[in-house]
């Protein structure tokens, strides 16, 4: 089972993806949080697999919740997936940063909230195609080189690749019909990637590639 906590301020926000989610077979909300304090409490008390979490709510924020929820050690699985509308793009930068796996618009489609906590859960590729990319590209715009990232040089010149492409907001799937590879051969170039770089999840290779100056702004999406 892939369990779900949702954090939103609003009630009937809550009770909507509840219902999406708690209709699947796989899946289930165990938690339900409306003010950030709450959400890193229940988060760090039932460890989910995916946690729903809004922008706007009062008191902690979603992205310091979403901050507190990844610095904890016992919370390594935890993947916070962010709830956010165009209008709150100037935030994207900011949950990517402190750990967020991925972003998740309010008005998506209810089959696209299902998918979404499914790839979510083992971390294997960031949300929604459409929207990630459209995100990733406000990433670009707000993301600055800062220098040389520690274990970039240790890439491989195909794993240089395969950061290039998870930066350009493709899946594993997607990646092994571009380099003509296959979807296990790509996942285990992910995973190297990650382990040299530091990155927690694909989200932070994002940032990895653009600070880092690998790929540059207008080059994704």
């Amino acid at each position: 089972m892939i369990d779900v906590v949702l954090a939103d301020d609003q009630a009937l926000v809550r009770g909507g993806f509840r219902a999406l989610i708690d209709s699947e077979d796989d899946m289930r909300v165990v938690a339900e949080a409306a003010t950030g304090d709450d959400a890193v409490r229940l988060a760090l008390e039932h460890l989910p697999d995916v946690v729903l979490m809004d922008i706007r709510m009062p008191g902690l924020d979603g992205l310091e919740a979403t901050r507190r929820i990844v610095a904890d050690r016992a919370a390594a699985h935890v993947h916070v997936v962010v709830v956010t509308t165009f209008e709150l793009d100037e935030y994207v930068t900011d949950a990517i940063r402190g750990g967020a796996s991925g972003f998740l618009v309010k008005d998506t489609e209810p089959v696209d909230l299902v998918r979404a906590v499914r790839v979510a859960a083992p971390g294997d590729a960031l949300l929604s195609p459409t929207v990630t990319r459209r995100l990733l590209s406000r990433v670009a715009v707000a993301t600055r080189a800062v220098g040389p990232v520690p274990g970039l040089e240790e890439l491989t010149p195909r794993e240089r690749e395969v950061l290039v492409e998870v930066a350009g907001g493709l899946s594993n799937d997607e990646i092994a019909g571009t380099l003509y590879l296959s979807e296990s051969t790509v996942k285990t170039h992910v995973s190297r990637v990650m382990a040299k770089v530091g990155a927690r999840d694909r989200a932070q290779l994002v940032v990895t590639a653009y600070e880092s100056g690998l790929v540059r702004p207008g080059w994704a999406g």
